[in-house]
C-alpha cells in the first residue's frame, strides 16, 4: 500500500507519534541500513497529495530527501566499520523520521481529513520540533562520520541549514477554510443554516467530493469520540469540536448530497488491490468470527490458536464460559493477542467495498455510546437538529427517492448516539418510519425497521412507537419483511419493548405475536434465532402468553437448539424453557418429552456457563415443582444429575446453591418415602408386624 493511502495501526491515536528508541548496543552499520530504509519510505510521500499542509509537509519532505542523500553517501563513503560514538546522532535520526513517518500517515489518512485541517497549527508545530530534531541529530554524529567524503559534508551543511529554517506554516488556504468552519459552527449555535456554498468550499479544500467522502469523515469522528468516552475522558477539551464537526458533516451528508453514492474505495489507486485480488487469495467467510458470524473488525487470538472478534470472546468468556467457542479446550488464560495480518486483510476487504472499518465496529463503542446522552457543546446540538429537521421533511413529503435516501440517513444518524436518538423522537420521526414499513421498497422497509429498532433503545423512541400504534406492524414485520435482515431487526424491536409489563401484555394480545416468534427461532439464521430467543424471553410472562407459545410448538423447536454447536443458542434457550415450566401448562409439556428431561440434566453437567447453569437447575427445580414426586423419582434415577448437583452446591452461585439444595432433598425425601420400613420387634408372644 502506498504511502498515501495508509491507515493509523491498530492501537495507535490519531496525531500521537508514538517512537521506539534503537538500543544503545546495536551495531551502527545495522542502525545505519534500517535508518536509510526509514527515511527512503517517508521520502516517497508526495506532498501535493495531502489536502491540507501541503507547503509545509514539502519543506519537511526535501529536507528528508536531503538526509536520505546524506546518509547514502556516508554508507557509500565509510570504507571501515562506524564508530560506536554515531550510534547517538543516528538513533535521534532514527526518532525523528519515525514520527515524521506517523505524522505525514495521519496528514494523509482517509477520513481524517477535516479533523487534520482544524489540526493544522498542531501539525505544523509538530513538523517544526521534527526538523529542529533532525538538525540537532546532526550536530552530535561524529566528525569524521559528517566528514566521510566531500559530498557528505556538503550535504550536512544543506541539510542543517534547510533543517533549521524550514517554512513550516499553515498554508494560507487551509487558514481560511479553518475560519469558515468555525464561522459555520457559530451559525450551528444560533440555530442558523449555512450557506450551502461556503459549505461546498469547506469539504472542496480537504478532497471531500460526494456523500461517500463524507460519511468516512463522519464516522471517523464519531470513532474519535466514542474512544475518548470509552477510555473516560468526558472532560476532553476535544469533545466540544469533534461533535461540531460531526454536526457539520452529517449536515452536509444530509442536506449537500442528493444521493448515496455507490463509490468504491479508491480501486485506481496505484498499489490498491482490488477486490476480485482480495477474494482470490481469502474468503470472506473465513474473517467471520466463529461466534457471531459477524466479520471480525478487531480480531484476536486465544491460547487455542483460534481467532475471534475481541467484542465476542470478552463476552463470551463474561458469560461465564472457559472454553474455547471452537475446540472445546480449556483456555489457559484470557489474554488475547491481536491478530495484525487478520485485521490487515479485513481492512483490504473493507476498502475495496468502499466501506470505512469504522462502519463495521458496530459493537466496539456499546459503553461509550451510553455516554452521548446530551450533545457535546451548542455547535452540535444545533447542527444535527437542522439535520433531523430535513430528513422528517423529506421522511413526511419527499418523493421515493428522497424517502429512501431519509430512511438511510436516519438509520446511520441513530445508530450510535444517544442525542442523536432523542432528537429524532422528538421530531416525531417514529409515526413516519412507521408509515414506511408498509413500503413496497426493500430497501426502505429495511431502513425504516433498522431505524426504529435504533429508536426503540430510547425510553421516548419505545413510547412513541407504541403509542402509535406500531406494534402489530413490527409483528407484522418479524413475519413477512422482505429482507432477512428486516425480520431480524423487527423480533429485536420486540426485545427492547419486553422489560415494559405494559408492553408485553400488548403484545401478548396480539395472535400472531408469539407464533411468528417461535417460528423465527425454528427456522431464522442465528442471529434471528437469537433476536427471536432473547425477544420471547421478555415477552413470556404469565399463563396466557406461556400458553400461546405451547401451542405454538416451543418446546419442540427449544429442544432441538440444546444439543447444536452453539453453547450461547443452547444457553438462551434452557432460559427460555425455565421461563415457561414456571407455568403448570409448560412443565406438563416439557415432561411430556422424556428425552428432553435427559438433555437437560446432561446440560446441566456439561455446560461450562455459570447464567446456563442456574438456568437449568431452576428449570429442573420448576419440573419437579409441577410434576410431583413421580417426576422426582425419575430425576433421582438419573446418575448424572447427582454429581452436577452437589458441583454446584461447592462451586455455583447463590441462587444455583439454593436450587441445588432443594432438589437433593426432594430427591432423598422421595427415595426415603418409597424405601419399606425395617420390621418392629415386639414382646415374645406376639407376632411381628410390618408397618
Amino acid at each position: 500500500m502506498p504511502p498515501h493511502d495508509r491507515q493509523a495501526p491498530p492501537g495507535r491515536r490519531m496525531l500521537a507519534l508514538p517512537t521506539v528508541c534503537p538500543c544503545e548496543a546495536i551495531a551502527p552499520a545495522t542502525l545505519l541500513a534500517s535508518l536509510v530504509a526509514l527515511v527512503a519510505e517517508v521520502a516517497r510521500h508526495d506532498a501535493a497529495a495531502l489536502p491540507v499542509l501541503r507547503r509545509g509537509a514539502g519543506e519537511a519532505l526535501r529536507v528528508t530527501r536531503v538526509l536520505l542523500a546524506f546518509l547514502e553517501e556516508v554508507r557509500e563513503a565509510a570504507g571501515e566499520p562506524l564508530p560506536d560514538a554515531s550510534v547517538l546522532g543516528l538513533s535521534e535520526l532514527h526518532v525523528a523520521m519515525q514520527k515524521l513517518r506517523f505524522l505525514l500517515a495521519d496528514c494523509s489518512r482517509r477520513g481524517a481529513r477535516l479533523w487534520v485541517l482544524m489540526n493544522a497549527d498542531m501539525v505544523a508545530s509538530e513538523l517544526r520540533v521534527i526538523l529542529g530534531s533532525v538538525a540537532t541529530a546532526l550536530d552530535v554524529l561524529p566528525a569524521d562520520v559528517v566528514g566521510a567524503s566531500v559530498e557528505a559534508g556538503e550535504l550536512a551543511r544543506l541539510l542543517s541549514q534547510q533543517a533549521w529554517r524550514a517554512p513550516v506554516w499553515p498554508d494560507e488556504d487551509d487558514g481560511r477554510a479553518t475560519r469558515s468552519v468555525r464561522s459555520m459552527l457559530a451559525l450551528f449555535r444560533s440555530r442558523a443554516t449555512p450557506h450551502a456554498e461556503d459549505a461546498m468550499m469547506v469539504l472542496g479544500r480537504v478532497g471531500i467530493t460526494s456523500w461517500c467522502d463524507c460519511a468516512e469523515e463522519a464516522a471517523f469522528l464519531e470513532a474519535e469520540l466514542l474512544d475518548r468516552l470509552e477510555d473516560g475522558r468526558e472532560n476532553d477539551n476535544d469533545l466540544v469540536l469533534i461533535s461540531g464537526l460531526m454536526a457539520f458533516l452529517v449536515y452536509c451528508r444530509v442536506v449537500l448530497f442528493d444521493t448515496v453514492d455507490a463509490k468504491k474505495a479508491d480501486a485506481a489507486a496505484p498499489g490498491s488491490r482490488p477486490a476480485s485480488s482480495c477474494a482470490a487469495w481469502t474468503s470472506q467467510e473465513a474473517l467471520q468470527c466463529p461466534i457471531s458470524l459477524e466479520l471480525m473488525t478487531d480480531p484476536v487470538t486465544v491460547t487455542t490458536g483460534q481467532t475471534y472478534d475481541r467484542t465476542s470472546i470478552k463476552r463470551w468468556i463474561k458469560s461465564g464460559c472457559r472454553t474455547c467457542p471452537v475446540t472445546g479446550e480449556k483456555l489457559r488464560s484470557t489474554q488475547f493477542v491481536p491478530n495484525v495480518a487478520a485485521r490487515g486483510i479485513v481492512e483490504q476487504l473493507l476498502l475495496a467495498n468502499g466501506t470505512p472499518l469504522h462502519e463495521q465496529q458496530s459493537s466496539k463503542h456499546r459503553c461509550a455510546v451510553d455516554k452521548t446522552v446530551s450533545a457535546f457543546g451548542p455547535a452540535a446540538a444545533g447542527g444535527v437538529r437542522l439535520a433531523v429537521t430535513f430528513l422528517i421533511a423529506r421522511l413526511s413529503r419527499g418523493t421515493p427517492e428522497e424517502q429512501k435516501k431519509a430512511t438511510h440517513e436516519v438509520r446511520k444518524l441513530a445508530k450510535r448516539n444517544v442525542y442523536h436518538r432523542a432528537c429524532l423522537v422528538e421530531a416525531d420521526a417514529v409515526p413516519w418510519l412507521l408509515h414506511l414499513v408498509s413500503s413496497m421498497d426493500a430497501s426502505v422497509q429495511d431502513n425504516a425497521i433498522a431505524c426504529l429498532l435504533n429508536l426503540s433503545k430510547h425510553a421516548a423512541g419505545r413510547s412513541a412507537l407504541v403509542e402509535a400504534g406500531g406494534l402489530g406492524l413490527v409483528v407484522d414485520a418479524v413475519n413477512v419483511a422482505a429482507k432477512v435482515e428486516a425480520r431480524q431487526n423487527a423480533a429485536a424491536i420486540l426485545f427492547y419493548l419486553s422489560p415494559n409489563s405494559e408492553y408485553c401484555q400488548e403484545i401478548g394480545r396480539i395472535p400472531e405475536a408469539i407464533p411468528t416468534l417461535v417460528r423465527l427461532m425454528r427456522d431464522g439464521t442465528y442471529r434471528g434465532r437469537k433476536n427471536a430467543l432473547v425477544s420471547l424471553h421478555g415477552v413470556l410472562h404469565g399463563a396466557s402468553s406461556i400458553g400461546k407459545a405451547v401451542t405454538a410448538g416451543a418446546v419442540g423447536v427449544l429442544a432441538s437448539l440444546l444439543p447444536g454447536d452453539r453453547e450461547d443458542l443452547a444457553n438462551d434457550a434452557v432460559a427460555l424453557l425455565a421461563r415457561i415450566a414456571e407455568q403448570p401448562a409448560g412443565a406438563t409439556a416439557i415432561l411430556a418429552s422424556s428425552e428432553l428431561v435427559t438433555s437437560l440434566v446432561d446440560f446441566l453437567g456439561a455446560s461450562v456457563s455459570r447464567s446456563g447453569k442456574d438456568h437449568c437447575v431452576a428449570l429442573l427445580a420448576s419440573l419437579c415443582l409441577h410434576g410431583g414426586d413421580k417426576v422426582v423419582a425419575l430425576m433421582g434415577k438419573m446418575t448424572a444429575l447427582m454429581p452436577a448437583l452437589y458441583a454446584l452446591i461447592a462451586d455455583g452461585s447463590p441462587l444455583a446453591n439454593k436450587k441445588a439444595r432443594w432438589l437433593i432433598n426432594e430427591i432423598h425425601r422421595v427415595y426415603e418415602q418409597r424405601q419399606p420400613t425395617p420390621p418392629v420387634a415386639l414382646p415374645a408372644g406376639d407376632r411381628v408386624i410390618r408397618v
